[in-house]
């Protein structure tokens, strides 16, 4: 009996499945394929679960008292660095389970099937959005417990998260790309962990700015991640947008622009 699991996908399957509707339902099904792996081995969501209320715990009784005097008059401070550095460290994931998967044959099987070839890694950075959704719903419940109450608003707090909801799945791109190239999930790890450290230590998540060496204060000041965590500050304590929102959104669109063609061609190479 023939396996049809097994049978190549022949060229007039391919172009028949290969329009944006089809590419579309594909990626969704791909996405769902993702959930259903979380809810059935849910260790996966340690790292979104533990590290926001961890972190915060941590960084706010240690911090709290030398930067800002007292634990109160710090998490309007903390609780959006928490959280940019939370759901920004979490995308990682996506790289390193790109990489297991390919590595355990997952992605050779679905090349024997009808559907767009684009569709499981689509499905992989859709269905990552909710860890991230998770993250951030944490770290602001978490906040809230310990009395952050933002004067932005609830609509404005919801704001600042999808806002860093937009800009975890834009980074996702990257980890997504040394997936792909990398030769095994560790050194997925080590890269990602190796260039997105710098970014969120070296920021305005945990003190402020001010009070940093003039080569690391212009670095700070630079760093994607600090206009990022500002634009979030404003959102949540004022409700003011500002230069740091726009400068978010572009950075995440040119980030986008770069990796997500490179990371399309390097998959599509290596399936």
């Amino acid at each position: 009996m023939i396996n049809n699991s097994m049978v190549p996908v022949s060229k007039r399957q391919l172009k028949k499945n290969s329009g944006l509707g089809q590419t579309v339902r594909n990626s969704l099904t791909m996405a769902y394929r993702g959930l259903l792996k979380i809810r059935r081995t849910p260790e996966q969501l340690f790292d979104v679960t533990l590290q926001p209320i961890i972190f915060t715990l941590m960084f706010t009784y240690i911090f709290g008292g030398a930067i800002s005097g007292n634990v109160q008059s710090y998490l309007p401070v903390i609780i959006p660095g928490i959280l940019v550095q939370t759901v920004i460290t979490t995308s990682i994931v996506t790289g390193v389970q790109l990489r297991e998967d390919m590595d355990k044959g997952v992605f050779d099987r679905f090349k024997s099937l009808p559907i767009a070839r684009i569709a499981p890694l689509a499905g992989a950075l859709l269905a990552d959005t909710i860890r991230y959704t998770i993250a951030t719903v944490l770290t602001f419940a978490m906040g809230y417990i310990m009395g952050y109450r933002p004067d932005g608003g609830l609509g404005n707090v919801i704001f600042a998260g999808v806002l860093v909801i937009v800009c975890s799945w834009a980074m996702s791109w990257i980890f997504a790309f040394f997936g792909v190239i990398a030769r095994t999930a560790s050194s997925v790890q080590g890269i990602s962990m190796l260039v997105l450290f710098p970014l969120t230590f070296l920021s305005n998540a945990f003190v402020p700015v001010k009070t940093m060496p003039g080569w690391l204060r212009w670095f700070a000041n630079v760093n994607p991640v600090s206009h990022l965590i500002t634009a979030v500050r404003h959102l949540t304590n004022s409700g003011s947008v500002g230069w740091d929102f726009a400068a978010t959104l572009i950075g995440a669109a040119v980030v986008v622009i770069i990796f997500a063609p490179l990371t399309v061609r390097a998959y599509m190479r290596r399936t």
